[in-house]
């Protein structure tokens, strides 16, 4: 496994776990910001591990798409959860009266966990 990609997958778990701790303190908005930004660490560290690299989060997860979800490669719910905790996230980010629920970001939380894991089982066993 690259060096970059490690740090990223770091990067991903440290993020997870400031998600739950602001969590814990009720910032739900900004915990469902951390934990999308988790999910998208993977994701580039998924596509860096294969050489592959982009810089807006649209085509990371366009990309991750491509070489993982439609391939089969890794099930397709985590591409699923990648554009729909990009969704919360801007609504978390940027919408002004509307709030992301606890239930929400919980979910986003688990998704993140589960995707990290499974990016570790396949970098673990694949390269």
């Amino acid at each position: 496994m690259k060096p970059e990609v490690r740090d990223l997958l770091d990067k991903a778990r440290r993020s997870l776990k400031t998600a739950e701790k602001i969590f814990k303190d009720n910032e739900i908005d900004f915990a469902g910001s951390r934990a999308y930004y988790a999910m998208f660490y993977i994701a580039e560290a998924l596509l860096l591990e294969r050489g592959l690299a982009f810089s807006s989060h649209s085509a990371v997860i366009a990309n991750f798409g491509k070489e993982f979800a439609r391939t089969g490669t890794l099930n397709p719910k985590f591409h699923n959860y990648l554009i729909k905790s990009q969704d919360r996230r801007n609504i978390g980010d940027y919408a002004i009266g509307d709030h992301l629920t606890e239930e929400e970001v919980r979910e986003m939380l688990a998704w993140g966990k589960e995707f990290l894991a499974a990016a570790e089982t396949f970098l673990t066993h694949v390269f």
